[in-house]
C-alpha cells in the first residue's frame, strides 16, 4: 500500500487514480483547509506525529507527497506538534526544498521511504515543442531565450519556479505567493503581452515539489492578457491537460515546451 500525502490541487487525485489502475492500493491523507480531493483521513497542518501514527497503523512503508503546500503556511501556523517542530529546526534554511528534505529525512528515520510518482504521471508531463495549435511569435521565442537561464537559476536557488517576461525583460519572479499571483502581479506591472515561463530544478527530484500548471494558470493568463506559456520539457506536470490546452488555444495562448536547446 502507498501512503499519499495530498496537498491542494488535482494532482494527488490523478496519482491516486492512476496508481489504483495499476493495482496499487493508496491510502490518502489530506490536510484540513488545503486538500481538495477526497481522502481516507484529514489532519490539521503540522500534525506529523498523527500522520506517522496513521501510516504505521496500516503497515504503510512507501510514501508519495503531491500537491501544493504553500510555503507561507510555516509562518502563520503555530499549532504544530513536536515532530513538525523537529522538521523545521532540522532544516538548513526555511526554503521549500530544504524544508521538504528535512521532512523526508525525518520520515525516513521513522522507517518510511518516498517513492518517485513520475511513472504514474508520465502522460501529463510537458513535452518539447508546440503542445497546442497556437504558435509563439518570434518575439516570444526571444523572451524564452533570455528567460530560460534566469528561470533555471531561480529554481535552482529555490526562489521560485516561474518568471514572467515582456520585451526581453523580467517583469516578475515567483516567490512565496505562487504562480497565479506572480502572473497577476506581472499583468499589473506590464499589461498585455507578457510571457510566462515555468521550469524545474536541474536534476529535478520528482518525489518532491514538481512544478505544476493547470486550467487556473491559463485563466489568470487570460485575465492579464499573457500570450505564451513556456514550460520546461519533461519537468512540469500539466493537470487537466487536455482541458488546459483547449482553453489556451481558444484564447490564442500558445503552450510550448522548451529546454536548454533554446539558448544554444
Amino acid at each position: 500500500m502507498i501512503g499519499l500525502i495530498a496537498g491542494s490541487g488535482s494532482l494527488p487525485g490523478i496519482f491516486k487514480k492512476e496508481a489504483e489502475k495499476r493495482g496499487e492500493k493508496v491510502f490518502a491523507v489530506g490536510i484540513e483547509g488545503i486538500t481538495n480531493i477526497q481522502t481516507e483521513e484529514k489532519l490539521a497542518f503540522g500534525k506529523v506525529g498523527e500522520l506517522i501514527g496513521l501510516f504505521k497503523e496500516r503497515g504503510i512503508k512507501k510514501i508519495v507527497m503531491l500537491g501544493k503546500f504553500e510555503h507561507r503556511l510555516i509562518y502563520n501556523n503555530f499549532n504544530i506538534d513536536e515532530e513538525a517542530k523537529s522538521v523545521i529546526t532540522g532544516s538548513y534554511t526555511r526554503k521549500p526544498a530544504d524544508l521538504i528534505k528535512s521532512f523526508m529525512l525525518y520520515m525516513e528515520k521513522k522507517g518510511f521511504s518516498f517513492i518517485n510518482p513520475k511513472p504514474f504521471l508520465s502522460s501529463i508531463l510537458s513535452k518539447k515543442g508546440p503542445m497546442n495549435g497556437v504558435a509563439p511569435e518570434k518575439s516570444a521565442m526571444d523572451d524564452a531565450v533570455v528567460g530560460f537561464p534566469i528561470a533555471k537559476a531561480m529554481a535552482n536557488f529555490d526562489v521560485g519556479q516561474t518568471i514572467v517576461l515582456k520585451d526581453k525583460a523580467v517583469v516578475a519572479v515567483e516567490a512565496m505567493e505562487g504562480t497565479q499571483k506572480t502572473i497577476e502581479r506581472a499583468g499589473r506591472i506590464a499589461g498585455k503581452g507578457c510571457r510566462v515561463l515555468k521550469v524545474g530544478r536541474d536534476n529535478q527530484d520528482f518525489r518532491v515539489d514538481v512544478p505544476t500548471v493547470g486550467v487556473d494558470t491559463i485563466k489568470v493568463m487570460i485575465d492579464v492578457g499573457a500570450d505564451v506559456l513556456f514550460l520546461e520539457a519533461g519537468n512540469v506536470y500539466m493537470v487537466d491537460k487536455e482541458k488546459m490546452l483547449d482553453l489556451a488555444e481558444k484564447h490564442g495562448i500558445s503552450v510550448y515546451g522548451i529546454d536548454y536547446d533554446v539558448i544554444k
